[in-house]
């Protein structure tokens, strides 16, 4: 039906004749003339009608936004005071000799020209991806899959798939269950990932593995998290964690480089102990330079408690972040940065405004100040590398608070103030996480994944010492987000018992969840190591947007709910009767 895209014109085409399919984006009559901007997936081109062609010309001042039409006519060059160089084609313009129009259309729900509320957006998202943005971001998503594919290919990694039904395993999120009506009362898990099924397939001997798949986690939502998401899926044999980061990163540079002509150049790798001391943060936004200073020695001594009871406990932590300029802040923006800090647990936020540096005590402004003295100031002052203008705020509580606040802080800070780079690119290794972290109720839980290997320990030395081990896993971090995160993962059987048995997961409830694991690692089993990146996150950031959504489809909202077809909806009786499945109401 058609012989070009409308975006694709331009002035190699001139005196062809072209069919276009696509829809009406604007129309103008000025009476003697009619324009239209029309569109299709690749962009937007302008179509005019003279009155010459009188059948032609009265059937255009029927069209309308989004009508759906075809048209054929010649490409001709525009005059060089009409070109339009906001227009990828605006050199060209069509002159029209047939239209047909396909189908007509209603008023639109929602305005192209306006902002839409998401939820409208959503509702009508097959007119929503009609945008240029949007189909874009899609046409992006594309090259992206398509790179990675190519890429994978060339490096010898096999696509394999892996079940879409599967059995609950415990990955840190809750599960989407599927009722068997096969078998009534038992239930299938969409998988969190594919990660035991692509540990097999190491054991199976198929050494370089991926696939782009789909993974399901029943968890709260955020713009960056969607129930349903999709993963480039990574795991190789017989390659140490270095040698997998080497080949991920190789990837990625090549992925920008195609995508955003960009070089990322070497990733620079940093321990969790540091990225969390210098950033509060396992993922660290390199772009903003402000880094958290550690000062609890300075103020073991001083009567004032807040700072002095963190500074000699062991769990406890008292941070310094300077805010180069930051001593404008008025009082009321400090007040308000306080009430943020408390979202993460922290009980105030204390500060120091550095007037005349050279004056010690007497050049600074803070509420603190009379319980430090000026050889305290001065040391305060030269660990933060404080100058004029400057303000100093403080974090003080346990370790993990003081972490969380001051690292939140530190972004909105750069955001607020403009500090952070927003024209860089900053990617990262974070590597060497905490094995294990605290539960909360008194246990331990898997700070990556139970499947983890540690990092040059037995079994023995493990389990005698599990609160300081060292996890072999590692994340590829870009501009604050998270885009990849994986391991090196047990290989060996005493080892993966030992790591359930430190988790609270007894004999029993090992071979009931796990058992076709613990007996596939008995068979000569190689060692391995995988990755996997988030594709709607990493595409988020090659398409410039913050929102998740903006980069699939056809989403869920933060209520894991999609307005467009209005799932979840109540199922049919007869199909749960047939499941076994009764629906019971809260309190019956």
């Amino acid at each position: 039906m058609r012989t070009q895209y409308c975006g694709q014109l331009n002035l190699s085409h001139v005196g062809q004749q072209v069919t276009l399919c696509g829809w009406v984006n604007r129309r103008r009559d000025l009476g003697s003339l009619v324009f239209i901007d029309m569109r299709d997936r690749e962009g937007i081109v302008q179509v005019f009608f003279d009155p010459d062609r009188q059948d032609v010309f009265k059937f255009a001042s029927e069209l309308r936004n989004e009508f759906c039409i075809q048209v054929t006519g010649t490409v001709r060059a525009r005059d060089e005071k009409n070109i339009n160089r906001d227009m990828a084609t605006g050199e060209v313009e069509v002159f029209a000799t047939d239209l047909n129009i396909i189908n007509r259309s209603e008023p639109l729900p929602i305005d192209s020209n306006h902002v839409n509320t998401e939820e409208a957006r959503l509702k009508y998202r097959y007119l929503d991806l009609r945008r240029p943005e949007m189909a874009q971001r899609l046409k992006t998503r594309a090259k992206i899959t398509a790179f990675v594919r190519h890429f994978m290919d060339r490096h010898g990694f096999l696509d394999i798939e892996t079940p879409m039904l599967t059995k609950a395993t415990p990955e840190g999120a809750r599960d989407y269950l599927v009722p068997s009506r096969v078998n009534k009362g038992k239930f299938y898990a969409l998988p969190q990932s594919p990660q035991l099924f692509k540990q097999l397939l190491m054991m199976s001997g198929f050494d370089r593995y991926y696939q782009i798949v789909k993974c399901f986690r029943d968890e709260d939502l955020r713009a960056d998290r969607q129930p349903e998401f999709t993963q480039i899926d990574v795991e190789t044999s017989f390659m140490t964690a270095a040698q997998v980061r080497e080949i991920m990163e190789e990837m990625i540079r090549g992925l920008w480089m195609e995508i955003k002509g960009v070089d990322l150049g070497k990733f620079p790798v940093m321990t969790f102990a540091e990225a969390d001391r210098r950033y509060g943060s396992d993922k660290p936004d390199l772009r903003n330079p402000m880094e958290l200073v550690d000062i609890a020695d300075l103020l073991k001594d001083v009567e004032f408690k807040v700072f002095s009871g963190p500074a000699n406990d062991a769990k406890g932590r008292v941070a310094a972040l300077r805010v180069p300029g930051g001593a404008q802040l008025s009082r009321k923006q400090i007040d308000e940065y306080g009430k943020f800090v408390e979202i993460y647990g922290a009980k105030g936020l204390a500060y120091m405004k550095v007037n005349e540096r050279a004056n010690g005590l007497e050049g600074i402004n803070s509420p603190v100040a009379k319980f430090l003295t000026a050889e305290i100031v001065e040391q305060i002052l030269s660990r933060t590398a404080a100058q004029d203008g400057d303000i100093i705020f403080f974090g003080a509580d346990k370790g993990r608070i003081v972490s969380d606040a001051m690292g939140a802080l530190r972004l909105k800070l750069g955001k607020d103030l403009g500090l952070t780079d927003d024209a860089k690119w900053a990617p990262m290794w974070v590597i060497d996480f905490p094995m294990f972290e605290e539960d909360g109720e008194g246990g331990l839980t898997a700070m990556h994944h139970p499947f983890t290997s540690p990092r040059d320990m037995s079994p023995e030395q493990l389990k005698a010492q599990p609160e300081t081990a060292i996890a072999n896993a590692y994340d590829m971090v870009i501009n604050g987000y998270e885009v990849g995160g994986g391991s090196v993962r047990i290989h060996n059987n005493a080892m993966q018992q030992t790591v359930f048995e430190i988790l609270g997961i007894n004999e029993q409830e090992q071979r009931e969840k796990f058992g076709f694991l613990l007996d596939a690692l008995k068979y000569g089993t190689p060692p391995h190591a995988g990755l996997a990146f988030g594709l709607d996150r990493v595409t988020m950031l090659l398409t410039g947007t913050e929102n998740i959504r903006d980069v699939i489809a056809f989403p869920k909202t933060t209520a894991a709910a999609c307005l467009l077809t209005d799932a979840p909806s109540l199922a049919n009786p007869v199909a749960l009767n047939e499941l076994g499945i009764a629906v019971v109401k809260k309190g019956e």
